[in-house]
């Protein structure tokens, strides 16, 4: 290679360096993408339904966007604080409660290995390289309460100045491709908006239904903390395939120090509100998706969660739908759609 190549493939390692050096900044960035993009959105209904113009659309949402936050923040979060600090003291309680009835059980099968004295030994040494990088930055992200107002507030500035002029932001990014090709990006950056859209709108529907079931489910069986656990719950809906399962896991442990068969009902209750979503929720209002294979979708997740930990797993679907377009749009049908047949295979 000459000198220029040389000199093209050390500048593309040095932006690959300092784009990764920078990850976790752009996925904030791209939180406050997808938050505008939703704002942006239930402004167009607002002022499509009551007739108004979109200026005065943006301030109407925004304020019912906060005021919602604000009244949420005081009616909910105090009681989830005090509840969730009580709930990491049992859940190890919990966890060590079901590995002390294991054993029981399997001393009361002599002979017997149906249930493996090591079996929770063993699975903790299968999963930590999984698991480590995914709740590692998960911790190190909440503990720090500084970095979360920052983060908090550095996604609501970045949010209200898309918010604000996002054709501005739009153009800029539309000017980074050749002049020939910028309206085929604003078609695919508007294919984008709208599954964003439909993402947004369905998950935060699905979150609250889950939420709402577990908390009533939770009350009717007596289990402790259930505020904490539903909010979790719901929370996690946001995270597809792994957020159900990880969800059931506290709400079994706390319900297993009352009794066992508290428990059990628990692990029940969780699956009939799983079967609710994925036959009631999911075909009704996640219609408007874009569909996304399961295996890529878990794929997706789990590559996400190591290189980015737990931002990176939370964000792992929009990027996926985000990342499908694009490559549906620009490689597939604009690139290999297009080429033509080369007139001769080598023998």
């Amino acid at each position: 290679m000459n000198l220029g190549k040389w000199m093209g493939l050390v500048l593309l390692c040095v932006s690959l360096y300092i784009l990764w050096q920078i990850r976790q900044v752009l996925l904030l960035g791209f939180t406050a993408v997808v938050l505008a993009s939703a704002v942006n959105g239930l402004a167009r209904q607002i002022a499509t339904r009551i007739k108004i113009r979109r200026s005065l659309a943006i301030p109407l949402v925004l304020v019912l966007l906060f005021g919602f936050i604000g009244i949420f923040g005081l009616l909910v979060i105090p009681p989830f604080v005090s509840q969730s600090q009580e709930l990491a003291a049992l859940v190890p309680q919990g966890i060590d409660r079901f590995i002390a009835l294991a054993r029981w059980i399997e001393r009361q099968i002599p002979g017997q290995n149906f249930i493996s004295t090591n079996l929770f030994e063993d699975f903790s040494k299968q999963i930590s390289p999984l698991a480590g990088p995914i709740f590692s930055n998960f911790f190190a992200f909440f503990s720090n309460s500084l970095v979360v107002v920052l983060n908090i507030l550095l996604v609501l500035v970045l949010t209200m100045m898309l918010v604000v002029e996002p054709e501005k932001y739009r153009g800029l990014f539309i000017r980074l491709f050749p002049a020939f090709y910028r309206r085929r990006v604003d078609e695919i950056l508007r294919l984008c908006e709208t599954s964003l859209d439909g993402w947004m709108a369905g998950i935060l529907f699905n979150m609250v239904v889950i939420g709402v079931c577990s908390f009533i489910g939770l009350l009717i069986l007596q289990v402790r903390l259930p505020l904490a656990n539903a909010l979790i719950a719901g929370l996690l809906e946001a995270i597809p395939n792994l957020g159900p399962t990880m969800s059931v896991i506290p709400a079994m442990a706390i319900a297993l120090l009352d009794a066992p068969w508290k428990a059990g009902a628990v692990l029940v209750l969780y699956v009939l509100i799983q079967q609710l979503e994925q036959y009631l929720l999911v075909p009704t209002v996640m219609a408007k998706q874009a569909s996304l294979l399961p295996a890529v979708t878990l794929l997706s997740q789990i590559a996400f969660a190591i290189f980015f930990g737990f931002l990176g797993l939370l964000l792992a679907l929009p990027l996926v739908i985000v990342g499908q377009i694009w490559v549906k749009e620009v490689l597939v049908k604009d690139v290999l759609d297009q080429w033509n047949d080369s007139p001769l295979m080598p023998r």
